[in-house]
């Protein structure tokens, strides 16, 4: 197997434990002090991206891998995932576009972002109408 596929489905198998929320498989993907960079920050470790997998109150019920590319030690990923807002059985689909670079088959810095103003919107914590400036 070329790097690139081990780097595609190392992606693979992280974004996959945003549907699962198995952190025993997230740990085996992810670096302890991965680097993310995005919407205007910077922060390092893994307990960030726990976070976010068990996001409570919010279930991933499906997700769907737009456009993956990988090449030498990056992959660069666009995805849509369908949440539910668990109080009230709403659902939304936000999309994200992230980049990923891998060492030794483990994610180590990753920058991307996702529309969430729109996942907001869609599971009605914001209004619907435009925000005013």
């Amino acid at each position: 197997m070329s790097e690139q596929e081990r780097n595609t489905e190392v992606i693979r198998r992280y974004l996959r434990t945003f549907v699962t929320r198995d952190l025993v498989e997230l740990r085996a993907v992810v670096a302890q002090d991965v680097r993310i960079y995005g919407s205007g920050t910077a922060v390092r470790g893994r307990n960030f991206v726990e976070q976010a997998v068990l996001s409570p109150g919010l279930t991933v019920l499906d997700q769907q891998i737009v456009e993956l590319f990988a090449a030498d030690d990056r992959v660069v990923v666009s995805v849509a995932q369908t949440y539910r807002r668990d109080a009230t059985g709403v659902t939304a689909v936000q999309s994200a576009c992230k980049m990923y670079r891998l060492a030794q088959s483990r994610i180590v810095e990753f920058w991307g972002e996702q529309d969430v103003y729109g996942l907001l919107r869609g599971l009605h914590l914001l209004p619907d109408e435009p925000i005013q400036f």
